[in-house]
């Protein structure tokens, strides 16, 4: 099992629930994250990404977002072992191109430490915002990702598409990793689970319930394409996001169920690797932090208390 950490500060989503101190971090803030959560052992760091927020979707999941690749940039250059993973970028929203040369860029300066985790998106005024055909961001994203997997695996890249086409070209550097970065998708739809099958090394499911976990993994093992790829990770948090899919409203009264003893965080994981999940993050059993030093705080508790048992 290996541990991803979040970084707070880059979104306030949901709205209301942000700690006032997270919101306030400055540059070496996030920084001595990142470099903490290195030094206690965590794998990954997780980054999120919108471009925009549409106006009807704000109340809910705020107007603050990041834009992944920088972010990651930023943390890659603090850090020399720690991993960084966009969780998700909308892949329809990247000229594929210029992401594809971003992302080998960052690759090769950051030693191979880059992992892709990609969505189709779902705010509809974004896409129109942005210029995307939102009805056909499943096309989309399925012939970018061959396009990207064309410029840095091909020593002379040539791609004919319906949105993107190229060739008489050079792209280098290629990504350090070969054959490029790993490619995660997140979604909780079937046409998600078979980009995972056919392209992908990595599932990010979306509002699944751990009780529904077993179910969607015994499917997604038996699509076309399972395991060709090498290993598949999934990705699965002890305690998943409890919001609507259609408006992104919360459910319940708060984000996340919370844990109230060591115990029951070290239970939720330990059924969690039983299931099949092979990363996942690590939830303090108590309140929210109410400072930077109580978060590093709870990164070292998780370190000490919960990682030896699952390494």
């Amino acid at each position: 099992m290996r541990f991803s950490v979040g970084m707070p500060g880059l979104d306030r989503y949901p709205p209301g629930f942000s700690p006032q101190w997270a919101m306030a971090m400055k540059p070496a803030d996030f920084q001595t994250i990142a470099r903490t959560a290195e030094d206690l052992g965590y794998d990954s760091i997780n980054i999120p990404e919108h471009v925009v927020m549409p106006d009807n979707l704000a109340g809910a999941m705020g107007a603050h977002w990041p834009h992944a690749l920088t972010v990651m940039t930023f943390i890659a250059g603090a850090t020399t072992r720690i991993r960084v993973n966009s969780c998700v970028i909308v892949l329809p929203y990247h000229n594929p191109i210029v992401l594809a040369k971003a992302v080998a860029t960052l690759d090769v300066m950051s030693g191979g430490r880059v992992t892709l985790t990609f969505g189709v998106g779902h705010a509809e005024h974004e896409f129109e915002i942005l210029g995307v055909p939102f009805h056909r961001r499943g096309q989309i994203t399925d012939e970018y990702v061959k396009a990207m997997q064309e410029l840095w695996t091909a020593d002379e890249p040539s791609f004919q598409g319906e949105f993107v086409s190229f060739k008489g070209l050079q792209f280098e550097p290629k990504p350090r990793q070969k054959p490029h970065p790993p490619l995660w998708f997140g979604g909780n739809s079937h046409a998600a689970m078979r980009r995972v099958a056919r392209d992908g090394t990595g599932w990010m499911p979306w509002l699944i319930t751990p009780d529904e976990l077993p179910d969607r993994l015994g499917l997604l093992r038996q699509l076309p394409g399972y395991g060709k790829n090498g290993e598949v990770d999934i990705w699965f948090p002890p305690s998943p996001i409890r919001i609507r899919e259609d408006n992104h409203e919360l459910t319940a009264d708060k984000p996340q169920d919370s844990f109230s003893s060591p115990q029951e965080v070290i239970d939720a994981i330990g059924r969690l690797r039983d299931m099949g999940v092979t990363w996942t993050g690590i939830p303090y059993p108590g309140p929210e932090a109410t400072s930077l030093t109580e978060h590093l705080e709870r990164l070292q508790w998780g370190a000490e208390t919960v990682l030896p048992l699952f390494r």
